[in-house]
């Protein structure tokens, strides 16, 4: 049997051990034609997105690949839109249950996992398809602090200091790695987890808008980014400590003129 033959079944493994349907929703994410980043630091993780309007008659203020799922997580999804939304939904509808059944917000580790185990289920039964999408799921864990979660079609999942997802993963994962050896005078080599603690809020965007700056060799203007927060900073406004929001476009000019201007 050729490859052909083995890709039509989701359920059939090649003689390779490969899944072919399942790499092809790989596929899927990185001919998206987005990127999206994702950084944590001491107190604040923050997701960047591009945001592209395919046609001027759009409604800007209608695209969006950044979605809340709890009032103190949130997540960047980079793949097909459609299957996107679905899991948002679907994540959704398992934070109102855990919060239904144990009383308390469900946190970012627990709902990474169960989102993990659904994707996993979609590889091994044949009445469904993986879905062609990416989350990196980032939010405030009360014991553990800022986290960042990201989850692939194959049904794993593991947590990051710094990640990316799409187009330019590869590219902007090298230049993550780069910049994270460099943290505390060079030591972020030897202790990531260290190196990320000491980052504040404005050098974790900073990280986030240089990283999605550097891999397209593009200067962005705020209607071209989108930038999610989840921060107990001080410099974070009190009303919105410790929540996701999404960032406006006043905001986002800000930090891009700041980056423009240390650059």
């Amino acid at each position: 049997m050729s490859r052909t033959s083995y890709d039509r079944y989701l359920t059939v493994f090649s003689p390779e051990g490969r899944l072919y349907q399942v790499e092809y929703a790989f596929k899927a994410i990185s001919g998206s034609g987005h990127t999206a980043v994702s950084v944590r630091g001491h107190d604040t993780s923050v997701v960047i997105t591009q945001k592209k309007i395919p046609d001027k008659l759009l409604d800007a203020s209608t695209v969006t690949h950044l979605y809340g799922i709890t009032r103190t997580i949130g997540c960047v999804m980079t793949g097909l839109v459609a299957d996107a939304r679905a899991q948002v939904l679907r994540a959704q509808q398992e934070a109102a249950q855990w919060r239904y059944k144990y009383g308390y917000e469900i946190t970012p580790d627990a709902l990474a996992r169960r989102l993990a185990n659904i994707n996993q289920v979609y590889t091994q039964r044949a009445g469904m398809r993986p879905l062609g999408i990416s989350m990196i799921l980032i939010g405030i864990d009360p014991e553990y602090g800022p986290q960042c979660f990201k989850l692939d079609p194959a049904g794993y999942f593991v947590g990051f200091h710094a990640t990316a997802a799409g187009q330019k993963q590869q590219e902007a994962m090298n230049h993550l790695e780069k910049k994270w050896k460099k943290l505390d005078k060079g030591k972020g080599a030897d202790d990531a987890a260290a190196a990320g603690k000491k980052l504040s809020r404005a050098e974790v965007i900073e990280i986030a808008i240089e990283a999605m700056s550097t891999v397209h060799a593009t200067d962005y203007k705020s209607g071209e980014i989108e930038i999610g927060i989840v921060s107990t900073a001080e410099d974070e406004d009190p009303k919105t400590r410790g929540e996701w929001r999404v960032m406006d476009e006043a905001e986002v000019e800000r930090y891009l003129l700041a980056y423009a201007e240390k650059d």
